[in-house]
């Protein structure tokens, strides 16, 4: 498989699970990556800052920028990027990886909870793929890689959480309508989502998801790599499933990303 080794990669809310697990994936091969998240302080049920990450990637093998960001403030976003240019001389892959959730009907689904996850999911997907494109352009191999969902009007999938869904999905319209845009650019634009539900310490948070039947983020991780070193022209506009990606890639041994081998997995809630 090909190498990340040297390339420059921005992720987004990168300070824990999947994104922590993108992000030292990607150091392994010796990557550059940037880390763009608000955390720079541990919080009190979430472990992991940008700090603690940046230290993980340089230990793995590869080299670091920790970068506090709100990825809803222009200005930050604007000034991030220009920081990670100048400290790498350019981006090759950007991981929208933040996300905010709130799994609540429409009477329990407060406005400022609606905001933050149009703010974040929507308009911060929007933002750093706008910000990074002119930079992207110049890479070798451009990927922008969205963790979304497939999109599915089917209305099952917007009944239980239909503020969640309309804000990740807006993700995944990025994807469709920027992958179409930039396509006789090179610049590969795909999304990726679990086949099953993934154990991280946010989802700990969230009762009545038992850890056993969950993957860890280490399937997200490979299946992103995967991904990311594919030539950019191969693939673009497409709405992928990690354990797809992973049996193409010559993987046939899942049960080392269970929590519990031998259990009966979740199924993630948009599949």
């Amino acid at each position: 498989m090909a190498t990340l080794k040297n390339q420059t990669l921005l992720i987004t809310g990168g300070s824990r699970g999947i994104g922590e697990a993108i992000a030292l994936r990607a150091a392994r091969d010796g990557a550059n990556v940037v880390i763009a998240a608000k955390t720079e302080r541990t919080h009190p049920k979430l472990p992991g800052t940008i700090h603690s990450v940046a230290a993980a990637i340089e230990a793995a093998g590869g080299k670091a920028l920790a970068i506090r960001c709100d990825i809803r403030e222009e200005a930050e976003v604007a000034a991030a990027v220009a920081q990670a240019v100048a400290h790498f001389g350019g981006i090759d892959l950007l991981v929208n990886n933040a996300s905010a959730i709130s799994l609540t009907g429409t009477l329990d689904t407060p406005m400022k909870r609606f905001d933050l996850m149009f703010g974040v999911n929507v308009r911060g997907t929007f933002l750093v793929s706008q910000a990074c494109l002119p930079h992207l352009k110049k890479s070798a191999n451009p990927h922008i890689l969205t963790l979304s969902p497939p999109l599915n009007m089917d209305p099952r999938w917007f009944g239980p959480h239909v503020a969640y869904t309309m804000a990740k999905y807006g993700m995944s319209q990025c994807v469709l309508g920027m992958a179409a845009e930039f396509a006789n650019e090179g610049i590969a634009i795909n999304a990726l989502w679990p086949r099953t539900v993934i154990h991280t310490a946010a989802l700990a948070m969230i009762p009545g998801v038992d850890p056993a039947r969950c993957r860890t983020p280490q399937i997200m991780a490979d299946a992103a790599h995967a991904i990311l070193t594919t030539p950019s022209r191969a693939r673009t506009g497409a709405f992928l499933i990690d354990e797809d990606v992973l049996r193409a890639a010559g993987v046939t041994d899942f049960e080392r990303y269970a929590v519990q081998p031998g259990m009966k997995l979740l199924p993630d809630l948009f599949l």
